[in-house]
């Protein structure tokens, strides 16, 4: 008896556990390479928030904190109901509620396109119109059916800091 006789062959892996893997790979690269960086502007985030009323329009702080962690924004910086995409980081920081603050990442579970905006309490992506809560990142309209990972976040006093 030979082995190849005795032994099934190894069913190979499916497409999209291969292209998952790889995306997944090149963005633990991607973050690596520029999460290192200590000069990130407001420019680079977008601010949203739910309902007509006037926004805070005001600039965020950016640089690192001295509790270890990198300054997101002021509490000031979130509105109630709506919230502020921070690509560099590659976070989501919203205000469900006043004075309650969640973040997630900004990555969608769908096919990983990055979130483009906040409307009328949902975390909206662009690629596919997935929507996600902005209390707990769960799915609100496919076609997502994974909710948005939290991310740690601390509050302190007025200051958002990534944990």
């Amino acid at each position: 008896m030979t082995t190849s006789e005795s032994l099934p062959p190894a069913p190979a892996p499916a497409r999209r556990t291969v292209v998952a893997a790889v995306g997944a790979a090149g963005l633990a690269v991607a973050l690596t390479a520029c999460g290192s960086s200590d000069d990130s502007s407001s420019a680079d985030s977008s601010d949203t928030q739910a309902g007509a009323s006037g926004g805070d329009s005001g600039s965020s702080s950016s640089a690192s904190s001295g509790a270890g962690g990198t300054a997101l924004a002021k509490t000031s910086d979130i509105p109630e109901g709506g919230g502020k995409i921070f690509k560099d980081q590659g976070v989501v920081v919203t205000q469900p509620t006043a004075g309650t603050y969640k973040a997630f990442s900004s990555k969608c579970t769908h096919q990983g396109c990055a979130v483009s905006s906040i409307a009328n309490g949902v975390i909206v992506c662009p690629c596919h119109k997935s929507e996600f809560s902005v209390a707990d990142g769960s799915v609100k309209k496919g076609p997502a059916t994974q909710p948005l990972p939290a991310e740690q976040i601390s509050v302190s006093g007025d200051s958002i800091t990534m944990a």
